[in-house]
């Protein structure tokens, strides 16, 4: 039960994620004519009861509720990743897919009833404004964010061009200053680092697939080119995916003209064609997809499209195994749905996804059992079906049937205490306690230099003791002593990206990452 414990939160956030595939947008009005005019007498059934409800109940109900709670019913008899997306949640759900939203650009928490800021968003209007990690926004244009008469923090979006003024409070003062900022495109960034890992390798890591990720992937391939690299390392680790079309245009940047991608099927068995084209920079150049349990839906799209072309190197754990395609239709109130409406296999034909005819609960259920099965340590414990074995143009065996089994398996870690580590490391636990020490004792490191800051700086032994006891806090038999200098690791990483930018923090904690020294042994043998 302790090594599934860990992974929990990691699953339900998955599960919530894994779902999104978009090929495009299909609205309501647009539906084919005939499907709107076709009224079934269940239909019929359906819409009287809601009257009836409404008009003659002996309680006034919410029927908008009813709605939603028979709407959730009939997608969950779908499939697993067809999704009802209510009007209060489809401005949130279009911003993940569209990489950009209206606000003020900052990544924060409500520690002790105030808004701390845990980062600041590049390019954003709180950066621009002069806005640091660490500042405490207790007023908005006078009205108090914090106490029982606080403002809710969706206060702080509004439209494009408004302009705020935010009262802020910075470590090591006690004068709350004002600061005007004004609202305006924030972009969520796809690309969380690219920098190179030796001197020929270059090293991309991608956290989701949105409309903007094509053009973040082309300016990181460029850059890294730039600076000499001759092999590229994609990271798609816990990437659950996102739109259809980035992944098509990433693997089209490692494949030849007119090698297939991937092809779809819909309702009607009819085949659409995906394949590359001719614009790609690292057609004839070495490159490595890392993957792991978490790496779904358009990761294992350029994944399966590597593997199937007998292209790079796929590093890693088997991955989720999402081979359905979403699209999104609205329903005529601000709310969606985002239904399954084709199924794409790689280009050797097999398709990748899950079993789930026998329901939402064994489906997730056969997730979670990979890690009690010895999978996650041993690749010789990996389930594969006979009936569902492929044959590359090279002659390497590969499966469908449930995610991508990587050319190279790298286990994952063991023990309770090591899962709980890496659990650390994904989550931003120790995002908090670094924050905290920014807002008191550590107010001064908003001065230092950043290299000065990774090459000389001692996280306090009293910061380590702090991390450790709220982790024991949580889980009273957690021994992590010996990993000391992991942590210290961590809350560097975590002070590095508050105080200089998410890619510092990834640059550091690769350099003890397993699978990150397995790919540079595979590149320095290559």
């Amino acid at each position: 039960m302790k090594k599934r414990y860990i992974f929990y939160p990691l699953f339900l956030g998955l599960f919530m994620a894994a779902g999104i595939l978009l090929g495009h947008y299909l609205s309501y009005n647009g539906m084919d004519n005939s499907l709107m005019a076709t009224t079934s007498v269940q239909k019929r059934k359906l819409n009287r009861l809601i009257d009836i409800i409404d008009q003659r109940y002996v309680d006034e109900v919410n029927t908008d509720s009813i709605v939603d709670v028979t709407v959730n019913d009939i997608l969950g008899n779908l499939d697993p990743h067809s999704v009802y997306i209510p009007n209060d949640q489809a401005a949130d759900a279009a911003t993940d897919l569209r990489g950009n939203f209206v606000g003020i650009g900052i990544r924060y928490f409500v520690n002790q009833d105030t808004i701390s800021v845990l980062s600041t968003i590049k390019d954003g209007p709180s950066r621009e404004a002069g806005i640091k990690s660490g500042d405490k926004i207790l007023y908005l244009d006078g009205q108090p964010l914090f106490g029982e008469d606080k403002l809710s923090t969706d206060a702080l979006k509004g439209e494009k061009g408004s302009e705020i003024t935010l009262g802020v409070l910075q470590p090591g003062f006690d004068e709350i200053i004002n600061v005007p900022v004004t609202r305006g495109n924030v972009a969520i960034e796809s690309i969380d680092a690219a920098y190179m890992l030796t001197d020929k390798l270059g090293y991309i890591k991608v956290n989701r697939f949105a409309e903007t990720t094509t053009e973040e992937f082309d300016v990181a391939i460029e850059k890294l080119k730039n600076e000499g690299a001759s092999e590229i390392a994609v990271d798609l680790r816990d990437n659950s995916g996102g739109v259809l079309s980035a992944a098509l245009s990433m693997a089209d940047e490692f494949l030849r003209e007119d090698q297939l991608i991937l092809f779809q099927k819909d309702r009607e068995n009819q085949r659409k064609n995906s394949y590359a084209s001719s614009d790609g920079d690292f057609e004839d150049k070495q490159v490595y997809i890392l993957i792991n349990e978490n790496s779904a839906s358009a990761s294992e799209i350029v994944a399966g499209a590597l593997q199937d072309n007998d292209k790079g190197t796929i590093i890693g754990r088997r991955s989720f195994g999402k081979g359905l395609v979403q699209q999104e239709m609205q329903l005529g109130d601000g709310s969606a749905v985002r239904i399954t409406v084709a199924r794409y296999y790689t280009p050797t034909g097999r398709s990748i996804q899950r079993p789930y005819d026998t329901g939402n609960e064994d489906y997730y259920n056969e997730y979670i059992e990979r890690f009690e099965n010895g999978e996650m340590q041993d690749e010789n414990n990996i389930e594969v079906n006979d009936s569902l074995k492929f044959t590359t143009p090279a002659g390497k065996v590969v499966y469908g049937g449930g995610g991508i089994i990587p050319d190279v398996f790298v286990p994952a870690p063991s023990s309770f205490a090591e899962q709980t580590l890496e659990y650390f490391a994904r989550t931003g636990y120790a995002d908090r306690i670094a924050n905290d020490f920014l807002q008191n004792e550590g107010k001064d490191l908003r001065k230092l230099p950043k290299n000065e800051f990774i090459e000389n700086y001692k996280i306090p032994r009293s910061l380590i003791d702090e991390f450790m006891a709220s982790a024991r806090r949580n889980q009273r038999s957690l021994r992590l002593n010996k990993y000391r200098d992991y942590l210290a690791l961590l809350l560097k990483a975590s002070l590095a990206e508050q105080l200089y930018g998410t890619d510092v923090k990834i640059m550091m904690l690769n350099s003890q990452d397993t699978m990150i020294l397995k790919l540079k042994e595979l590149s320095a043998a290559n």
